[in-house]
């Protein structure tokens, strides 16, 4: 059976023997991402997906990566398994066209773009959330293809320690240790937690392809961080945050007297938040952060070079409610990059500032909002964008969604002047979208489809044209077309949970590679998600299929679909005590997400869990 016949087998068995299903009673999620403001996942007009620290331990997620995988229109690109670069390319835009905040602190590197995924720890994460559109009207730069926010842990409750301890395959060790609590007017979170892994042999490539080098060794990780959240709320009237959150890496990976083959990296985050309520209805919010990207590159143990960075951040946001129906904000976001580096850029920081405002209305069945922002680039200059959802609950089991927003992204500072490879002249990528959604609830079966386009003009991309190796240009524009496919139900005690995404990502540029894919975007990815409780006992597993995809702007190297199949299993001792099992890539399936470059085969993990309840 091809892949494209057994994603679809597969998602007609989540749909239709779910008809007699008893329906799960659960409460939507909160979500602030997608209109900075709390609201229910059910209200929200945006995609959203939530990834909780319940889903997490229940998927036994391993990494930050690993909890995101499966999310729909998403698909993930490694250069090598564990620590090595991970880049998200969510509904077909570019892997930088994710604007990524850590507790409202924007993060990711200034010079190379997209944010280190693999470096983020995931014992740290209290939720995920995923808004897919385009939310430069909210955020300015880089949200041409979505938002993602990571929530470290809040604590708050009664005095609680966690611990965890796990091993498995290549090698690998892990744990970590924390304490939250908190009483009426405080919480505080604090944890620490380490990993490594032997690892394998990262590349497969030659003196002229992938990484550009022979090794034929295996690539180790390591991974020590440490978190720190706490608040305190003095009267119902004002309340401050405070969150830390520090990860140091160390990653082997294949390379050359000229590249390097170890990186040490540091990634830390701090942020500082004042919620005030001046006068009834008027809530102000005053927060600053600052986010580090410190990387040094050695070979053999010789040092070569740095790349350090870091991003300040200042918002000033204004809610201010219009009767018990329509909320009005307003704001003002500034920052500012700088890099230190013992490569010479031509220009090494620059700062933005934007002005935003948004409106949202409830009028019966009809919910909307409207947003504009205006940002000021010290590089590029003014940049103005917008958006405008409407919803209609067509009755109470059925909502019609409708959306158009514009979004623009600002090239990095490696695009610009990294010596040999950069280029200059690049203008800003500017982008329109718009979105079609319809869900409901029936037969038991919560269900949503979303239709969306992308246009982007002057996207970004590596052109061989330019250049003795090579630069990247700004390519005329791009088409992304896409349709989401998203179910979940309750089966005889078993949670399913399935997601299609058909994703149409074309290069509308003129000249040879004209109506090519654009790289590394699969045309089909498929996830089947199910769980089932017994008692003490908890079994689960998840298929993920990714379709066909092309490794470059010409459509020459060519990514073959593939199929990948985890198990797991967890056997609780008490309501604090339990012990899990995970079966990663149990058929052992040999594939690559970017040319050359391996992928775990079959992997086998267990841990030992401590946590009490709230």
């Amino acid at each position: 059976m091809t892949h494209q016949a057994l994603t679809a087998a597969l998602l007609l068995s989540t749909l239709s023997p779910a008809l007699a299903a008893e329906p799960a009673i659960e409460l939507p999620p909160v979500v602030v991402t997608a209109t900075r403001t709390a609201e229910t996942a059910d209200e929200t007009l945006a995609s959203v997906t939530v990834i909780d620290r319940a889903e997490i331990e229940r998927k036994q997620a391993r990494t930050v990566p690993d909890a995101l995988r499966g999310t729909p229109g998403l698909n993930i690109a490694n250069t090598g398994g564990r620590g090595q670069p991970t880049t998200l390319f969510l509904r077909g835009t570019d892997s930088d066209h994710v604007l990524v905040l850590i507790d409202g602190v924007k993060v990711g590197s200034p010079t190379l773009g997209p944010a280190p995924f693999q470096d983020i720890p995931i014992e740290q994460v209290d939720r995920i959330e995923v808004v897919r559109g385009p939310l430069s009207s909210l955020y300015g730069s880089e949200a041409i293809g979505g938002v993602i926010q990571i929530f470290t842990r809040k604590g708050g409750g009664p005095l609680r320690p966690r611990m965890s301890a796990g091993a498995g395959s290549r090698h690998s060790v892990e744990g970590s240790l924390g304490l939250s609590g908190g009483g009426d007017r405080g919480y505080f979170d604090a944890g620490i937690a380490f990993e490594q892994t032997g690892g394998f042999d990262a590349c497969v490539g030659s003196l002229t392809a992938g990484c550009f080098t022979i090794e034929s060794d295996d690539d180790s990780f390591e991974n020590a961080s440490g978190s720190l959240r706490a608040g305190w709320r003095f009267s119902d009237q004002a309340a401050v945050d405070l969150h830390f959150l520090r990860s140091v890496t160390d990653t082997e990976f294949d390379g050359s007297a000229f590249s390097g083959n170890e990186l040490s990296t540091v990634q830390q985050v701090v942020g500082l938040s004042a919620t005030l309520e001046p006068v009834e209805n008027w809530n102000v919010r005053l927060a600053t952060g600052r986010s580090w990207d410190e990387q040094d590159v050695s070979y053999d143990g010789t040092f070569l070079d740095t790349f350090d960075s870091h991003r300040d951040t200042l918002t000033w946001q204004n809610d201010l409610g219009l009767g018990n129906a329509q909320l009005f904000t307003a704001g003002v976001d500034h920052h500012r990059d700088e890099i230190d580096s013992t490569v010479d850029y031509d220009e090494a920081n620059r700062t933005n500032t934007g002005v935003f405002g948004q409106w949202q209305g409830d009028f019966g069945a009809h919910r909307v909002k409207l947003s504009a922002r205006w940002d000021d680039n010290e590089q590029f200059g003014d940049h103005t964008t917008g958006s405008l959802a409407w919803g209609w609950d067509l009755r109470a089991d059925l909502r019609l969604t409708a959306s158009y927003g514009t979004a623009f992204k600002a090239p990095t500072f490696n695009d610009l002047y990294f010596p040999f490879f950069g280029n200059p002249e690049l203008d800003p990528e500017t982008s329109w979208s718009a979105e079609v959604g319809l869900s409901g609830r029936h037969g038991g079966i919560d269900w949503s489809l979303n239709l969306f386009q992308t246009e982007i003009d002057d996207l970004i991309a590596f052109d061989a044209s330019l250049g003795l190796y090579g630069l990247p240009n700004n390519i005329d524009s791009a088409r992304i077309r896409g349709l989401e496919a998203i179910a979940s139900t309750r089966l005889d005690g078993w949670d399913l949970n399935g997601n299609l995404t058909l994703l149409d990502p074309v290069n509308r540029s003129d000249g040879p590679n004209r109506g090519n894919l654009l790289p590394r975007r699969p045309e089909q990815t498929f996830t089947l998600d199910t769980d089932h409780t017994f008692d003490r006992v908890r079994l689960g597993g998840t298929l993920h299929a990714v379709g066909r995809r092309f490794d470059d702007l010409s459509n020459r190297v060519r990514l073959d679909p593939y199929l990948l199949v985890d198990l797991r299993a967890e056997y609780r001792f008490s309501d604090a005590l339990r012990v899990q099992a995970r079966i990663e890539n149990l058929f052992d399936e040999e594939y690559e997400t970017a040319a050359y470059y391996n992928q775990p085969g079959r992997g086998f993990f267990v841990t030992l869990r401590y946590e009490p309840g709230p």
